[in-house]
């Protein structure tokens, strides 16, 4: 191993797998790793190795660290490159300040260990990828947002001699990392670790328990065992969900006010009971809570959506009233008032419209959701384009029965319900009315919202 002496004990155990990544010097390499088994901590590893190697040579060896949002390039940092650097008992200049590109401002996350050896990370994004010249690792570039044009604004940045390194788990048959990783051209140096790899390297995992936890067969092929599921036939591909995905979406705290609406998709027994929560801020609508239920009473399922409309006070509410959605429609209609709630029936045509707006809101970048979830991107990713026996477009998701897409639907309904609402009546309060409909403005100096839970009457003062 390179730097001074022998290295010191590292954080934590190094398997062969990792020692293979560290000994392979190739200039381009990239290795598809299962979740959880250190592919960044390796990765950062090597970088601190090449920083002691470098000053030990009297040269300099900058890197630029690319993950995909200020979260994961904090973390990379700290629990990665501080944590090696601590381990060889380097003095850490750690900095942290805004980096402005053009009208956008991103915060950068630096080390600087002497004599032109600065480890640099930042968000990835076409505009922080440009006018660098060093090193590059780039962090789960799979779930990188317009991977395209990062890589083609970051490549120049190796022209002079420079190495890259690329660590991800797969995300569907699309994007650079896919092109990069199958790619047969014989430059990349390339590295595969699933799950079964890294346990017979004698990494502490129990897959039988993991797999049954998990409870997605899709997700587990995907996550642990580095399989590419197929793109072509999905309705949102893993790109679409990547662009909409943004660390400040599903956090209650983030209301600032604006219309709120509720998709909720009916589940008793087998599915989700999934309700969605929006925010429109502008054309965009802002996920701000999204809450599951599974196997629990009609009575349960009420009392969080009561809690969620005294909440956000909403101005509309879409609800599955296909099947067993008959009654808790009608009482929500009952309880919220007539106007506010709509039954949707999930024919063909109906669930085609919705997931084809919810889809344009995806294309658009008008919906954000929350990031970093995987088991809320494959529900996203599991609905299907199907053809009929008579040539017409059908949808199916992947796993149906057992609660696959059930928050797709939710999220469909929601947008629904944002998209076909329509203004108060003038003066609707003045009149009285406590049914019609209304927007967070009109609650100034209103009573707090009160449930009465009395047949007849509305849950609005």
């Amino acid at each position: 191993m390179s730097g001074p002496g022998r290295r010191p004990a590292a954080p934590m155990p190094l398997y062969p797998y990792q020692h293979r990544w560290l000994a392979d010097r190739s200039r381009f390499k990239i290795g598809m790793w299962s979740r959880q088994i250190g592919k960044t901590f390796t990765a950062t590893l090597e970088i601190v190795d090449s920083v002691m190697e470098a000053r030990a040579r009297g040269r300099a060896s900058p890197w630029l660290i690319l993950s995909r949002g200020d979260r994961q390039a904090r973390e990379a940092m700290r629990a990665g490159i501080h944590a090696h650097a601590r381990a060889y008992g380097l003095a850490l200049e750690a900095l942290e300040y805004d980096l402005r590109v053009g009208d956008q401002v991103f915060r950068a996350h630096e080390w600087d260990a002497g004599s032109g050896n600065v480890v640099t990370a930042l968000p990835a994004n076409p505009d922080t990828a440009r006018g660098y010249s060093r090193n590059v690792y780039l962090d789960e570039f799979a779930l990188h947002r317009d991977s395209r044009a990062i890589w083609g604004a970051l490549f120049p940045s190796i022209t002079r001699g420079w190495k890259i390194r690329i660590t991800s788990t797969p995300r569907g048959k699309a994007g650079k990392f896919y092109e990069l990783m199958t790619s047969d051209d014989g430059r990349w140096s390339r590295h595969a670790v699933d799950i079964h790899r890294a346990v017979a390297d004698g990494y502490p995992a129990d897959i039988d328990e993991l797999r049954a936890g998990l409870a997605d067969e899709d997700l587990w092929r995907q996550e642990y065992e580095c399989q590419w599921l197929d793109e072509a036939s999905a309705w949102l591909p893993y790109d679409l969900i990547d662009g909409a995905e943004d660390e400040a979406a599903g956090e209650p705290a983030g209301h600032a006010g604006g219309p709120v609406f509720i998709g909720n998709d009916i589940a008793r027994r087998n599915d989700l009971w999934v309700a969605w929560v929006i925010e429109t801020v502008g054309d965009v609508a802002w996920t701000r809570e999204i809450r599951t239920l599974r196997g629990k009473t009609f009575r349960e399922q009420d009392d969080t959506l009561d809690a969620l409309v005294e909440r956000y006070r909403p101005v509309r509410i879409a609800m599955d009233q296909t099947g067993m959605g008959e009654k808790p429609v009608e009482d929500a209609k009952r309880r919220y008032g007539a106007t506010r709630v709509e039954g949707v029936l999930f024919t063909g045509p109906r669930k085609l419209d919705l997931a084809t707006a919810l889809k344009e809101r995806f294309e658009d970048r008008t919906i954000r959701v929350p990031s970093g979830d995987p088991v809320l991107r494959a529900d996203l990713h599991a609905v299907r384009k199907t053809v009929g026996p008579t040539g017409s477009p059908r949808l199916a998701a992947d796993g149906e029965t057992d609660g696959h897409a059930d928050r797709f639907w939710a999220a469909a309904l929601a947008c629904a319900a944002a998209a076909e609402s329509r203004p108060p009546p003038a003066g609707a309060w003045a009149q009285g009315d406590p049914r019609d409909a209304f927007t967070p403005s009109r609650l100034a100096g209103r009573q707090p919202l009160t449930m009465f839970g009395r047949p007849g009457e509305g849950m609005w003062r």
